[in-house]
C-alpha cells in the first residue's frame, strides 16, 4: 500500500519472517529442555495442534503467542523485540544480526536502558543532595 502522507513509512519486511524464525527457536528451545511438544501445549494451555502450527511459524498464529512460548521455555524475545525497536524508529532491522547472538544485544540494551534511568534518577536527586551538602539525615 502507497503511503499517502498520512502513515509512518516503515520497513515491515522483517515481519513476514519473524514467525517462522520465531517458531524455530521455540523448537530448539524445548528440546533444549527435553519436553515433548504436547507437554509445552498442555502447561500453555492450548492443543497439540496449536502448538506444532507455533513451532512451524503458521502465519495465522498470533505473536503474542510465540512471545509467551518463548518466556515459558526460558528463551529470548530480540528476534522478535529488536525488529519492532528498529521499526518503532523507522530504521531498517539489519538482517544478519538476526541470526547473532541476539540475548547478547537484548542484554546490552537492558543495560543501555538502566543506565539511561539510573542517569536520569541521579540527576533529578543532584539538586536534593546539593541542598543536604552531603550530610546523612539518619
Amino acid at each position: 500500500m502507497a503511503s499517502d502522507g498520512k502513515f509512518a513509512d516503515v520497513d515491515l519486511s522483517i515481519f513476514k519472517e519473524l514467525k517462522k524464525l520465531s517458531g524455530e527457536k521455540i523448537r530448539q528451545a524445548r528440546k533444549a529442555l527435553g519436553l515433548t511438544q504436547l507437554e509445552v501445549a498442555t502447561e500453555m494451555g492450548g492443543s497439540l495442534r496449536w502448538y506444532r502450527a507455533i513451532e512451524s511459524g503458521d502465519p495465522g498464529i498470533r505473536l503474542e503467542d510465540h512471545l509467551i512460548a518463548l518466556l515459558r521455555l526460558g528463551a529470548s524475545t530480540a528476534h522478535i523485540a529488536l525488529p519492532v525497536l528498529y521499526a518503532g524508529q523507522r530504521m531498517r532491522f539489519p538482517r544478519q544480526l538476526i541470526h547473532g547472538d541476539l540475548a547478547y544485544i537484548e542484554r546490552k540494551c537492558i543495560e543501555a536502558i538502566s543506565d539511561a534511568v539510573i542517569t536520569g534518577l541521579k540527576q533529578d536527586l543532584l539538586p536534593e543532595w546539593s541542598r543536604n551538602d552531603g550530610k546523612d539525615r539518619s
